[in-house]
């Protein structure tokens, strides 16, 4: 049976984020990818592309999740993703992967999942701004891409270091093999 990845998706989640990192997943014999949203009705990422996700949050079962994978968006910092509070608990809690990008970050600063962790977002000073509750400056690694135990943070410039990250949590390919997919998107390096 293959694991299960899965990738929120809500309206206005910003779907240049995860497009380095899907289509590697996909092509996987080991994981399944799975797009789900609040309710599995469609949903417009910031880009336009309108998406009708394979299921809704309340079929998913924590202990099926391989990894949570969240794509940033201004919905993160509005408070409009509150809803997957509790699912986000449980897989933290379960020591489930967790990989968060760009404003998705904030939504773990402000969850407090940041403090303990070594981690990174868009700038300090904007995560401290926008998630008063977050209390992680010490863990804070001005990075693109970092991996602290089960969770992986990134920048929101940082979509294949992002990927990167995910596929060495995940053992997708080789070190060999990830610093080859990443030499080719990153400096457009081919090489046997």
């Amino acid at each position: 049976m293959k694991k299960k990845i899965l990738i929120f998706l809500f309206d206005g989640f910003s779907d240049w984020e995860i497009a380095y990192l899907t289509p590697e997943i996909k092509k996987s014999e080991k994981f399944e990818l799975i797009y789900f949203s609040r309710n599995g009705e469609s949903v417009e990422s910031m880009g336009g592309v309108h998406v009708l996700p394979d299921t809704s949050l309340n079929a998913i079962h924590t202990d099926e999740v391989e990894m949570l994978i969240l794509p940033g968006g201004t919905a993160w910092e509005k408070g409009e993703n509150s809803f997957i509070d509790f699912f986000l608990s449980d897989l933290f809690m379960k020591k489930k992967p967790i990989a968060a990008i760009c404003g998705a970050t904030i939504y773990l600063g402000q969850k407090g999942l940041l403090n303990d962790l070594k981690h990174t977002s868009n700038d300090l000073h904007y995560l401290k701004g926008v998630a008063p509750e977050y209390s992680g400056e010490k863990n804070y690694i001005n990075s693109l891409a970092i991996t602290d135990k089960n969770l992986i943070t990134a920048n929101g410039i940082a979509p294949i270091e992002f990927a990167r990250e995910i596929f060495t949590k995940l053992q997708l390919h080789s070190d060999k093999e990830i610093e080859k997919w990443f030499q080719l998107f990153k400096n457009g390096i081919w090489s046997e």
